[in-house]
């Protein structure tokens, strides 16, 4: 309240300290403990941290305003407290990793697919030179745009040091989070962006992008001509560097992301992956077929391609090219790329939804899908990784697995399956 500087200060203090015992006592720690880690947390970033970020070229000045006031954010994911053991959570926080069917809502979707073509309209200049340049469809770049940050309306919650710092400190990944941590210093060290600017997600990604500060580092260019980089305000350039990345990873100019297909019984759903493509022709022949009755077009019939069933035979199938994978550079999500996909399609072409229905899967946690992982990995399957998360390696290792034990294969988790592997 104006006049009551020290009052409100006060009270905002309290309610900040409030909250985080909340969060201690969520994660099963006590409000006394809450010091102990952030005492500890602190002489980390005194003895740990501030020696490599020196060497690094970051000056004492960045260093303090960048920590000044931080304190760990226990109430984000995938942490894991002093003295405790990593454990896989039992609910998923991603979105991507639920029902693969929830991921695709016409609310969300159709927000992105209307709002890309309104701006692909009020950015036309923009996107044709951004397409010139890289070679990436303008609905592509729309699409990440859209789904990202909202075209750049989202609000970004969280102090980037906040969330880098707590994660380089307790996450699971503290490695990754350290170099993106040392790498946010950079930017600001260097007057790419101001400490007050470093506003993030929960996961550490800024701007309208949501770049992780590497990726700012390599990927972020100025496309307006102003002489910066600005992902935060200029539309120029938030869109270009999307298309840098892209580009970067490897995107094939002229050829499509990939194609929704009908899969006969006779193909067998642990094809499924990017280690097991064939010439899109040699799909077509084993009776793969592009919904809808066209034919694949000629230039990419002639390449190759790769299937991919997000949800096994309970959903619609996909035969994808390399830019997909590219796609999924942008997030490690077998959906997440397919909701870029598709929404570049429609962006371009009009809401048309899938011709394949997402089916009924069973409502599994996480950890209950990591049991059945480690379950399938005894028994000499690739799934991956048991982390509960059913990427291609482990719906591909469940068909597999179905099949030689009789069952009909669907390549995807269920409950009769996480207990045959208990």
């Amino acid at each position: 309240m104006a006049g009551r500087p020290e009052g409100g200060a006060k009270k905002r203090k309290l309610s900040m300290l409030a909250a985080f015992a909340a969060a201690l006592i969520a994660f099963g720690a006590t409000p006394a403990s809450a010091a102990k880690i952030d005492d500890q947390f602190q002489a980390w970033l005194t003895k740990d941290l501030w020696p490599e970020a020196r060497a690094k070229g970051i000056s004492r000045a960045t260093f303090d305003a960048a920590f000044a006031g931080v304190s760990p954010n226990l109430k984000l994911p995938d942490l894991v407290l002093p003295g405790e053991k990593q454990k896989t959570p039992k609910k998923q926080h991603q979105a991507e990793f639920g029902s693969p069917g929830n991921y695709f809502a016409e609310k969300t979707l159709g927000a992105v697919t209307a709002g890309g073509r309104s701006r692909a309209g009020s950015n036309a200049q923009t996107l044709a030179a951004v397409e010139k340049r890289f070679g990436v469809p303008r609905g592509v770049v729309l699409a990440i745009w859209g789904r990202e940050s909202g075209f750049g309306a989202a609000k970004m919650p969280y102090d980037a040091f906040e969330v880098l710092g707590t994660k380089a400190f307790l996450a699971t990944r503290k490695e990754m989070f350290r170099k993106e941590l040392l790498a946010g210093l950079e930017m600001v060290e260097r007057g790419l962006v101001s400490r007050k600017a470093m506003r993030s997600s929960w996961a550490g990604a800024l701007g309208q992008p949501q770049f992780l500060p590497t990726s700012f580092l390599q990927h972020a260019i100025d496309f307006d001509g102003d002489g910066r980089a600005d992902i935060w305000n200029s539309t120029p350039d938030t869109l270009a560097s999307i298309a840098n990345y892209l580009v970067h990873y490897g995107w094939v100019k002229g050829r499509d992301w990939g194609f929704e297909v009908s899969v006969p019984d006779s193909v067998s759903c642990a094809l499924e992956g990017p280690d097991q493509g064939r010439k899109i022709a040699d799909w077509a022949a084993m009776g793969v077929a592009r919904v809808g009755g066209k034919p694949f077009p000629q230039n990419e019939a002639r390449a190759e391609g790769f299937l991919m069933m997000p949800a096994g035979r309970n959903g619609p199938a996909f035969i994808v090219t390399p830019n997909f994978y590219v796609l999924k550079e942008y997030n490690e999500s077998d959906v997440y790329a397919l909701f870029i996909g598709h929404g570049a399609d429609r962006i371009a072409a009009g809401d048309k939804r899938f011709t394949g229905a997402w089916g009924k899967v069973d409502g599994l946690y996480r950890s209950d899908v990591a049991v059945m992982q480690r379950g399938l990995e005894k028994l000499g399957y690739d799934v991956g990784g048991a982390d509960g998360l059913p990427g291609f390696k482990t719906r591909r290792s469940i068909g597999d697995w179905q099949a030689k034990n009789g069952r009909a294969a669907t390549c995807f988790p269920d409950k009769g399956l996480v207990e045959a592997m208990r």
